[in-house]
């Protein structure tokens, strides 16, 4: 089982140098290890983004796909850690679906629809209030849902959010904050107090 660097991000494992040594150097079993240890961080993610499970399976695929193709491309410059090289290949993926899907979804009746949890299965009691967040999740737009989950979740700022999504960090921020508003709604908690 791998170390996990940092609590921010699911995505925070550290990987030996030798398993890199043997992915880049194409070997089977190393891409294996890569797969089992970030199969779930990379689903989640694409999950959260795209909201359905068969959206986030593809994305899965496309990358690790990328991984087995770009892996000896990774230099770790600066001290950047490779599940953080990953990390972004996961969500440029979930955005090019997401820019897709809109576009399709625009095409056929010029509404975006949330897909979000639509081939769910029911949860046990237990994990009620997960249940009721991620229907939550739902009614947002997938824009919103992923700010929210880049923001919070992965640990991305407003303006590495911004540059991912080709707008502003004003955007960023004002989806974060107009989200966080609905999902209070939604869940029926109040507002904070403001002093």
């Amino acid at each position: 089982m791998p170390a996990t660097a940092t609590p921010g991000s699911s995505f925070a494992i550290d990987v030996p140098a030798s398993l890199l040594g043997r992915a880049r150097a194409g070997q089977a079993e190393a891409f294996e290890q890569l797969y089992r240890w970030f199969e779930r961080p990379v689903y989640t993610l694409a999950l959260r983004m795209c909201g359905n499970r068969e959206d986030a399976q593809e994305v899965l695929q496309d990358t690790m796909l990328k991984l087995i193709r770009q892996v000896a491309d990774f230099r770790g410059d600066n001290g950047s850690p490779f599940w953080g090289w990953l990390r972004q290949i996961a969500v440029n993926e979930a955005l090019m679906r997401l820019r897709r899907d809109r576009s399709r979804a625009c095409e056929i009746d010029g509404v975006e629809e949330s897909r979000f949890g639509e081939d769910l299965a029911p949860l046990p009691p237990a994990a009620a209030d997960a249940a009721l967040l991620q229907r939550a999740l739902g009614e947002l737009p997938a824009t919103t849902r992923s700010v929210i989950w880049l923001y919070h979740a992965e640990g991305y700022t407003h303006d590495e959010i911004a540059a991912l999504m080709q707008r502003t960090p004003s955007f960023s921020k004002s989806q974060l904050a107009r989200g966080l508003r609905r999902l209070r709604a939604l869940l029926q908690v109040e507002e904070p107090a403001h002093a």
